[in-house]
């Protein structure tokens, strides 16, 4: 891979939306149908150790498994200082081209790790926009990384892929290219949680 997407600024953007997670929002609704905030939390917790593992090619029990194995767990204690240093540990390890070749494992799933590294960025760049809608806070994303990753995001079916994305969302014709990578996969950009 010539051009490595960084990691980073998505990773640092998660870090300052969950910093501002109050308590009393981990009940709340996210725009991934049926999960609350705080498993969207736990998810995170699980997910930035297996694909720091993958960025490493530590492969083992944290990347044989999925992290939500039997299911979305609930938030466990000590996830704001788990994510304060896990993400930033993760997006480090995709900065090293060595993460970007050969293949690695995530999820139990094997994969390229071109692949993998593009994974890991939609993960953080989608549920960190789950995570500040249902919060009710502002997330922004520049254009180039939301156009890598929706060109990921692309190769997936319209109609959705179970597991990872539902149905595609119609958008504008003018619509920017995060708000084109939410509806393609499977959200509406303009979710806000019930009341």
């Amino acid at each position: 891979m010539s051009d490595l997407v960084d990691l980073v600024p998505a990773g640092e953007r998660l870090v300052e939306v969950a910093a501002e997670v109050a308590d009393d929002r981990l009940g709340a609704p996210t725009p991934c149908e049926g999960r609350t905030v705080g498993q969207l939390l736990q998810h995170l917790v699980g997910l930035t150790l297996a694909f720091r593992a993958a960025a490493d090619k530590d492969l083992g029990p944290v990347t044989d498994t999925s992290p939500d194995d039997g299911g979305w767990p609930d938030v466990e204690p000590g996830w704001r200082e788990a994510l304060a240093t896990q993400v930033p540990a993760m997006t480090a390890a995709w900065r090293d081209p060595v993460a970007w070749q050969g293949m690695t494992r995530a999820g139990g799933v094997d994969l390229p790790g071109e692949v993998g590294g593009l994974v890991a960025l939609d993960e953080l760049l989608l549920h960190g926009w789950d995570l500040a809608r249902a919060t009710g806070q502002p997330y922004t994303c520049d254009d180039a990384t939301a156009e890598a990753c929706l060109a990921f995001v692309s190769g997936f079916d319209e109609s959705g892929t179970p597991g990872l994305f539902g149905p595609a969302a119609s958008v504008s014709e003018d619509a920017s290219a995060f708000e084109r990578l939410l509806a393609r996969s499977g959200r509406d950009p303009r979710w806000v949680p019930s009341v």
